[in-house]
């Protein structure tokens, strides 16, 4: 059987991995596939309708929570979209993210999973595992306002994304 010292040595670097590709991802130039934004559009409603059907254990504050942070991240998808930087090169699309918002909800988000962690590693949560079964990681209603503020980014700008490939095919006369 792993120890904490053990898992912690594993998915410690694992999720760094993580949050250093994505910031890379929020701040440098990508290729727009549309496959991508699409699997983000089914995703995240699929994550959304997952956690909200868990979060129902605890009460309505967590659906309210979840719903709360939809519409906040739909805007903050809308302001982010609009200072996107667009260009096509060729056949391939390209696209530039606004940083400072994409970064400041990784981070809100990023932040609020290594404190959630961290409570769990505080309580012995991680070392007892029917204790980590009493405590649900993600039911809180801050962690779940803040992953709606996550998701209603994400499908936002994915929809923005998808919505400026549209017009651009349709203004591409072909030969």
């Amino acid at each position: 059987m792993m120890t904490t010292p053990m898992v912690a040595a594993v998915l410690v670097p694992l999720v760094l991995w993580r949050m250093v590709s994505r910031i890379r991802r929020l701040t440098s130039r990508q290729r727009s596939k549309t496959w991508r934004h699409r699997t983000t559009l089914v995703f995240f409603p699929l994550l959304v309708l997952v956690l909200g059907a868990v979060s129902l254990k605890g009460g309505l504050l967590g659906i309210a929570a979840l719903v709360a942070g939809l519409p906040v991240g739909a805007v903050l998808g809308r302001m982010a979209i609009k200072r996107t930087r667009f260009e096509q090169v060729g056949d391939d699309y390209y696209f530039t993210p606004h940083a400072p918002i994409g970064l400041a909800v990784a981070a809100l988000f990023m932040g609020r999973m290594a404190w959630r962690a961290w409570e769990f590693y505080q309580e012995g949560a991680f070392q007892h595992p029917e204790a980590f079964q009493h405590h649900e990681f993600v039911s809180n209603p801050l962690t779940l306002v803040i992953f709606g503020v996550l998701a209603g980014y994400y499908m936002s700008y994915a929809f923005g994304l998808l919505s400026w490939r549209q017009r651009s095919a349709s203004l591409t006369i072909p030969a």
